[in-house]
């Protein structure tokens, strides 16, 4: 199911609360449109560990998740993704993370 900014927001803000941490830079945020390859195989996150993603309406409604979170302190950078990236994922940092 395809979601806007402020569901995705709202979704990723509820899921925060339940990962034991205190700051937004203990996370990192994408845009991609594997999540799956991306966390898993490409970010190392283990399946059992704290993550997120959520398909957004648009690129544009991705991007402007991404950088809602950037803006409060998250990991990650606001140039990578193409035009088919509307998934918006996120995880925990840990020792055993790829950023």
């Amino acid at each position: 199911m395809r979601k806007d900014f402020e569901q995705i927001v709202s979704d990723i803000m509820e899921h925060l609360k339940n990962s034991g941490k205190s700051y937004y830079s203990e996370f990192y945020i994408g845009i991609t449109n594997d999540a799956r390859r991306r966390l898993f195989e490409e970010h190392h996150v283990l399946q059992n560990s704290w993550w997120i993603y959520r398909t957004a309406t648009s690129v544009e409604e991705a991007r402007r998740v991404e950088r809602y979170f950037l803006d409060m302190g998250m990991r990650g950078g606001d140039g990578g993704g193409n035009e088919t990236s509307t998934v918006v994922y996120c995880y925990a940092v840990t020792p055993k993370t790829v950023e």
